[in-house]
C-alpha cells in the first residue's frame, strides 16, 4: 500500500469504504475498503483517503489543492455509463450513488513534442487541504452506516465515505480543532466551514510567510498574531491592507470596517466618513488633576489592620492603601489570596486554614484525574492529548529569563505544567488556550505553593474567562468600551487614528487579552495587577490604563504623522519601556476627570460603574442612566495620611526572594 503524505498523523481510521456502483465490468459494483487519515503538515492540514488495495497505482492519487487545475482535472463520466444508478430504490440517499457520476483522470502533460495521456481510471484515492473544504454532509440518523461527503470550495463533491466501523463523529471532532464548523440553517445534516479558526489551536510562527498568508491567518485568528511580535507583522501587513496604488494611501472606512468585522464578528466601532466628524459631542472634562502615589503597604500596616483572630478590620481602607501604593513583596503571598477572592475578607485565620485543607483535597482529586490516565486511554482522548501538547509547548517558553523558571528540569516549570493540566480538569470546556500560562506565571511565582497558586489562578480566570472563549465576547466588549472612553477623553486623537485605519484599536488586543503581561517587566506586572485587583477607583480601570498609555503616546503619533504601519510598530515597541508608576498616576487622574464630569455620557458611566444624577443619556438610546453605584469616591483618597512619592519617583525595589530551591509543592 502506498505510504501516506509526510507529516504528523492526528487521525487514522480503517474500515472507511467507498460504495462504487459504476464501471465497465459488473465486478466493479463493490465496496472499496480504505483508510482515512488527517495529517498535519508544516503549513496545512491534509485529509487523505486511499484504498487498502496493495496493487494501488499511486500515480493516480489526486490532490485537490487551491490551484488543482494545474495538476489534475475533475471530469464527469457520462451518465449513460452508469446503467445501475437509476435502478436504486428511492429510499437510498443520493450520496450512495453519487460516485456513479464522477471519475477522475490525469490531465495530459506535454513534454516537448511528446504528449502523454493517463486515461486509466484511478482507484478513487484522493486527498485535499482543509483550506479548500467548503462543507461536510452527514447521513440521516438511522440510515445504516454513517457516511460523510466532503464538498470543496470549487463545488466539487468527493465520493461519499462510509464508516462501517462507526466513529465518523470522532473525525468531525478532529477537524473542528483546525476549522470551525457550523450547522447549515437550510439543512441540519450539512456542516459549513467558517473562516474563523478555533482558539484552541496552538500559536504558530507567522512571520516567515508572504503577506497574503499572514493576513489570512490574522483574519482567522487575531489571538495568534497579536500574541506574537507585532513589529515583524507590520513589515508585511501594511502592504496587504493598503492599496498598491500609491495615489490612494487610505482604504475606505467601509472596507476596513468589513475587514475587522470579519476578523472579530460583532465588533461595532464607529468609523467616521470624514476625519473632522465626531460621533460624540465634545465634552470638556477639565484639567487632569495632579496625582501622586505612596510607598507600598508594609507588613506593619497590614498587621495593624487585623484583629486578634486574623480578621481584616477595615477592608475598604486596606484596599485604598494597596491601590495607592501596592504591596511590599513579603505581603503578596498572603494579600493576593484576599485580592483574588480565594480568602474571604471577613474570614478568621482558623477559617482560612480549614479552607486551605478542603481546597488541597479538592485540588489533588482533580490532579489525580489526569495523572491516572494511561497512555492507551489518552490515545482515545484527543482533547486531553491536545491540551497536554499545547501546555507543554507553552510552559517551556514562559518567563524563562526569570530565575524562578530558568534552566532545565526546573521545579517551577513542572508546577506550571501541573497546575495548567489540573485546570483542564476543573474547566474542561475551556481547557487550555495560549496566554493562560502568562496569567499563571506571576501567581505561582508569588505563592510558591501549588495548591494556593491553583485556586488563585481559578479566581483570576473567573475574571478573564471571556477573553479566552471561542466567541471572543470579552475582547469584543472591551475594545468597544475602550473606544467609547478614548473618544470622550480625546475625540481629536480618535479621529486621527480612524483617518489612519487604526480606529479599531486592534493594537491594544494583547494588552487586554493578558492584562499587559508582555508590556511591563515582571516586577512591574506584580505591582500593576495587585492595584487592578482592588477594583478601585472604578470598574474597568484596566481600560483607563490603556487610555493613559495611548494619551502618553498621542503627541508623538500625531506630530510625526504616523500611518497605519508606524502606529502598529510604535505601540508594539513600547513593550518593557512603560513606567508603571507614571501610567498608574495618569490612569487615576483620568478616572477622577471622568468622575467629576457634570455631563458624562450614559455609556461611559455604565462602563466605569458610576451612578450620577448629572449623567447625560446617550443620544442614540434616550434611556435613563442605570450604572452601578460608584465603589469608591475620589474624596476617600484624602483619608490616607501616608507619605507619597511622585509618579516618576523611586519604584519598589523588592528583590526576588523566591529561588527555585525553596519551591515546596503542597
Amino acid at each position: 500500500m502506498a505510504a501516506p503524505p509526510s507529516g504528523k498523523v492526528v487521525y487514522e481510521q480503517e474500515g472507511v469504504f467507498i460504495h462504487s456502483s459504476c464501471g465497465k465490468n459488473d465486478d466493479q459494483d463493490n465496496l472499496i475498503a480504505g483508510i482515512l487519515r488527517v495529517i498535519e503538515k508544516e503549513n496545512e492540514v491534509i485529509v487523505d483517503w486511499r484504498p487498502l488495495d496493495e496493487t494501488l497505482d499511486t500515480s493516480n492519487i489526486l490532490y485537490a489543492g487551491k490551484d488543482s487545475s494545474s495538476v489534475v482535472e475533475w471530469t464527469q463520466t457520462p451518465k449513460e455509463k452508469c446503467s445501475r444508478g437509476a435502478d436504486r430504490p428511492s429510499s437510498y440517499e443520493a450520496e450512495w450513488d453519487m460516485v456513479t457520476t464522477v471519475s477522475f483522470k490525469k490531465k495530459p502533460h506535454s513534454n516537448g513534442d511528446a504528449t502523454t495521456h493517463a486515461n486509466r481510471e484511478s482507484k478513487w484515492s484522493f486527498l485535499f487541504s482543509l483550506t479548500d473544504l467548503k462543507s461536510i454532509k452527514q447521513n440521516k440518523e438511522g440510515m445504516g452506516w454513517s457516511y460523510l461527503v466532503f464538498c470543496l470550495k470549487d463545488d466539487v463533491k468527493l465520493p461519499a465515505l462510509h464508516f462501517h466501523h462507526g466513529d465518523s463523529k470522532s473525525l468531525i471532532k478532529c477537524l473542528e480543532k483546525h476549522v470551525a464548523l457550523n450547522e447549515s440553517p437550510h439543512d441540519e445534516r450539512v456542516l459549513l466551514v467558517k473562516t474563523q479558526k478555533s482558539l484552541s489551536q496552538s500559536f504558530e510562527n507567522l512571520f516567515d510567510e508572504p503577506s497574503y498568508g499572514l493576513l489570512q491567518k490574522w483574519k482567522k485568528d487575531p489571538y495568534v498574531v497579536t500574541m506574537g511580535k507585532f513589529s515583524k507583522v507590520t513589515n508585511y501587513i501594511v502592504g496587504t491592507l493598503r492599496s498598491s496604488d500609491q495615489s490612494n494611501q487610505r482604504r475606505p472606512p467601509s472596507e476596513m470596517a468589513d475587514f475587522f468585522n470579519d476578523t472579530i464578528p460583532g465588533l461595532k466601532i464607529n468609523q467616521q466618513e470624514e476625519p473632522g466628524f465626531e460621533v460624540i459631542t465634545r465634552i470638556d472634562l477639565g484639567k487632569q488633576p495632579e496625582v501622586s502615589r505612596r510607598e507600598p503597604v508594609s507588613a506593619e500596616e497590614w498587621a495593624k489592620n487585623m484583629d486578634s483572630e486574623g480578621r481584616i478590620l477595615d477592608v475598604d481602607y486596606i484596599k485604598r492603601l494597596i491601590f495607592k501604593g501596592g504591596l511590599c513583596h513579603t505581603l503578596r503571598k498572603e494579600a493576593w489570596k484576599f485580592l483574588l477572592g480565594y480568602f474571604p475578607w471577613n474570614s478568621t485565620k482558623e477559617e482560612r486554614a480549614n479552607l486551605q485543607k478542603r481546597k488541597t483535597d479538592e485540588y489533588f482529586r482533580m490532579k489525580l484525574q489526569w495523572k491516572s490516565v494511561s497512555e492507551e486511554q489518552e490515545k482515545r482522548n484527543s482533547r486531553l492529548r491536545d491540551y497536554r501538547s499545547l501546555i507543554e509547548k507553552d510552559v517551556n517558553r514562559t518567563d524563562r529569563t526569570n530565575k524562578f523558571y530558568e534552566g532545565e528540569d526546573n521545579p517551577g516549570l513542572i508546577l506550571l505544567h501541573d497546575i495548567l493540566m489540573t485546570y483542564c480538569m476543573y474547566d474542561f470546556d475551556l481547557g487550555y488556550v495560549q496566554g493562560m500560562s502568562d496569567l499563571l506565571s506571576p501567581v505561582l511565582y508569588v505563592m510558591e505553593n501549588e495548591v494556593d497558586a491553583f485556586w488563585c489562578f481559578v479566581s483570576y480566570m473567573d475574571q478573564m474567562h471571556q477573553n479566552f472563549e471561542e466567541q471572543m465576547q470579552g475582547m469584543k466588549t472591551q475594545l468597544i468600551q475602550l473606544s467609547h472612553l478614548l473618544r470622550l477623553l480625546d475625540s481629536g486623537f480618535c479621529s486621527y487614528l480612524e483617518s489612519q485605519d487604526s480606529g479599531y484599536l486592534y493594537f491594544c488586543f494583547r494588552w487586554l487579552l493578558i492584562r499587559f503581561k508582555r508590556e511591563f517587566s515582571f516586577q512591574d506586572i506584580l505591582r500593576l495587577w495587585e492595584v487592578m485587583w482592588t477594583e478601585l477607583p472604578c470598574q474597568n480601570f484596566h481600560l483607563l490604563l490603556c487610555c493613559a498609555i495611548l494619551e502618553s503616546e498621542k503627541q508623538q503619533i500625531m506630530d510625526k504623522h504616523y500611518g497605519f504601519n508606524e502606529i502598529l510598530k510604535h505601540i508594539n515597541e513600547l513593550s518593557m519601556k512603560i513606567d508603571v508608576e507614571y501610567i498608574l498616576c495618569k490612569a487615576e487622574a483620568i478616572s477622577m476627570q471622568m468622575m467629576n464630569c457634570k455631563e458624562l455620557p450614559q455609556t461611559v458611566s455604565e462602563i466605569l460603574g458610576i451612578e450620577n444624577s448629572s449623567v447625560t443619556p446617550d443620544s442614540d438610546t434616550g434611556e435613563d442612566e442605570s450604572g452601578a453605584e460608584l465603589s469608591c469616591p475620589t474624596s476617600l483618597y484624602q483619608s490616607i495620611s501616608t507619605p507619597v512619592i511622585a509618579a516618576n519617583g523611586t519604584r519598589d525595589g523588592a528583590q526576588q526572594v523566591a529561588e527555585t530551591q525553596s519551591l515546596t509543592p503542597a
